[in-house]
């Protein structure tokens, strides 16, 4: 039962970082400039 614990401490972690990698990649990488800003349409 300790490997379960070991093994699913090392998925969660890996799904954190690979989570935390794709969303710096779509808000800085080439796919950004695509992105549109909610706000700037409603400034008054």
């Amino acid at each position: 039962m300790e490997y379960f614990s070991f093994f699913s401490t090392i998925f969660i972690a890996c799904m954190l970082i690979t989570m935390t990698l794709y969303s710096i990649y779509i808000g800085f990488g080439p796919v950004s400039k695509e992105l549109k800003d909610p706000f700037e349409g409603h400034e008054d």
